[in-house]
């Protein structure tokens, strides 16, 4: 029997918040290591990390793994499109900047939630969750509205097309779970399958982009990797798969345009950007539509 998920309530907006404060460094840690060490390869040497990590729990739990369960080809494709979700966002924070493969990122959620309401039996949206969403998305335009005054060039553009399809298979990836036998695996073995599959797929690519030879392991590059590697690509995970089989995705995914939001904030702490008035008046929509798609 299919277990019923729930809205969000206290402990999971909680858990959420959290999640996206780290997801919301995670774009800033990624920017500021790359000229001691490539985007692609930190991508996949956090994810080799991670996979040894969960791993290493999954022995401590006595946890078993098998191909023979119905998870493996769904897992190959999970941890591939994982790895072309991480591909797209390296290659693009070289391209264009923080802020806008933030944006281009999380409108993911508005990929899951049409793909989920199509797709998924319980994951139908009503008149008052389009409105939060419409909302939401159009409170991220308006907050981030003053990074697009500039003059764009091509490489910009370029770079903002990746985080836009690195945006389309984050969703794909969600979809995929909840509509595989995945939705009702450990979380830990369907975060390996990732990490895992990811990691061959992404190092290799590094190393054919001559990023291998190119690497400077200072103090500020340990921190980043750690950082993303044991709590945002390990921990930061597992909880969100968690999170998954437990509350409804198409409410927990539109309450992740929070991270975008947190993104820009630790842009002004730790890069010195700034922003005004549209920003916080972006924040405040974005909020009102979180509420709108999460009331019961």
């Amino acid at each position: 029997m299919i277990p019923t998920r729930k809205s969000l309530d206290g402990p999971g907006t909680a858990l959420m918040l959290i999640l996206c404060l780290c997801w919301g460094l995670q774009q800033v840690a990624i920017k500021i290591a790359a000229p001691d060490m490539g985007t692609v390869l930190q991508t996949g040497v956090r994810s080799l990390i991670a996979a040894l990590l969960v791993s290493a729990l999954m022995l401590w739990r006595g946890s078993s793994f098998s191909m023979r369960d119905g998870t493996f080809w769904p897992g190959l494709g999970a941890g591939a499109l994982f790895a072309a979700e991480f591909a797209c966002i390296a290659l693009a924070l070289t391209l264009t900047s923080a802020s806008h493969v933030v944006v281009f990122l999380y409108t993911a959620p508005i990929f899951t939630v049409l793909g989920l309401h199509w797709l998924v039996p319980g994951e139908r949206l009503h008149s008052r969750q389009w409105s939060g969403i419409l909302l939401a998305f159009f409170g991220i335009a308006l907050a981030f509205s003053s990074g697009f005054d500039a003059s764009v060039s091509s490489q910009v553009l370029l770079g903002d097309a990746l985080g836009l399809l690195g945006a389309m298979m984050w969703a794909a990836t969600t979809i995929l779970i909840r509509r595989s036998s995945l939705s009702e695996a450990a979380p830990t073995r369907t975060l390996l399958y990732q990490l895992g599959v990811s990691a061959l797929l992404l190092l290799p690519l590094a190393g054919a982009m001559g990023q291998m030879g190119r690497v400077s392991m200072t103090g500020l590059s340990w921190a980043s990797l750690l950082f993303q590697s044991v709590i945002v690509t390990f921990a930061s995970y597992l909880a969100w798969f968690w999170i998954l089989r437990n509350y409804l995705a198409s409410r927990v995914s539109v309450f992740s345009f929070l991270t975008p939001l947190f993104g820009v904030a630790f842009g002004v702490l730790i890069l010195h950007e700034s922003v005004g008035a549209r920003f916080s008046i972006g924040a405040l929509l974005v909020l009102t539509g979180i509420v709108l798609v999460n009331r019961r």
